[in-house]
């Protein structure tokens, strides 16, 4: 999940790069996106909620995996459209479309109802560090128990979406949560990526839609909050783009120690 707090109002172009870049970046790689924000907060020094930046991330993160999934969206919008029309669709597809629904149910109850308060009582330095190395434990026992032979269905669909409510502690990492949720259970490393991006998506859009139903400020469009934006597009669709060409060929390993040092820098330094 995004958890971006605390922009001020008057950034400069510079610093709406550099949060834009940032959150592009761990919105989609396994690293938490809550650690590296902690630490640009403190080297900024910024303390100002700022709506439009939040929402404007929130759109810039989700175009960015509209972009590089339209061909898998549109093949899961066509096997959607067919099975209202109860026509024939292949069992993989229907099995596909269930466990996005289902999957979605988790994080998208307990983020509606909860995620304030979640965040609220996790968000502390020392959390976000616990969460980082807990983690990367979830990714290691994730390599080690992986299977990769069962195929996607709506009961694994919704466990991965358990999974991905755990994102709603930061630290822990949306997209880490559920690709270790996907092989735990069993998908082949591919389905376990796909299916956390697409997954993701509605996710992503509830959450700029509870900022904005939610947050008591005006929203205000300038240059920095548009370049900002951008930057996070850019960056995210880059972050797809490695996620799914690593992990076809790498285990999650390398985040597992980034994670571990990361936690350690916050515990040492803030």
């Amino acid at each position: 999940m995004t958890f971006f707090h605390a922009i001020v109002i008057s950034m400069t172009i510079f610093e709406a790069v550099i949060f834009g870049v940032v959150q592009g970046l761990t919105e989609f790689l396994p690293v938490s996106s809550s650690g590296h924000l902690v630490l640009l907060h403190e080297f900024f020094g910024t303390t100002i909620h700022n709506l439009s930046f939040d929402v404007m991330l929130h759109l810039a993160t989700l175009l960015a995996v509209v972009v590089y999934f339209k061909k898998d969206i549109i093949h899961v919008v066509d096997v959607f459209k067919r099975m209202m029309m109860r026509q024939d669709v292949l069992h993989r597809e229907r099995n596909l479309i269930v466990a996005l629904v289902i999957g979605t149910i988790p994080a998208g109850l307990l983020g509606a109802l909860f995620a304030s308060t979640i965040e609220g009582a996790f968000r502390s330095t020392i959390s976000v560090s616990i969460a980082l190395i807990m983690g990367s434990i979830l990714f290691v026992v994730a390599e080690k128990v992986s299977k990769r032979n069962k195929e996607i269905t709506g009961k694994r669909g919704f466990f991965v979406g358990c999974f991905q409510a755990l994102a709603l502690i930061p630290g822990i990492s949306r997209s880490g949560s559920t690709i270790s949720g996907g092989l735990i259970l069993g998908f082949t490393r591919d389905d376990a990526v796909r299916f956390s991006f697409l997954l993701s998506i509605p996710i992503i859009l509830g959450a700029g839609i509870v900022e904005v139903f939610l947050g008591d400020n005006a929203f205000v469009f300038n240059v920095p909050i548009i370049i900002g934006a951008c930057a996070a597009f850019i960056s995210g669709l880059w972050a797809i783009h490695f996620l799914v060409k690593f992990l076809k060929g790498h285990t999650l390993m390398p985040f597992v120690w980034y994670r571990v040092v990361l936690a350690l820098l916050l515990i040492f330094i803030f």
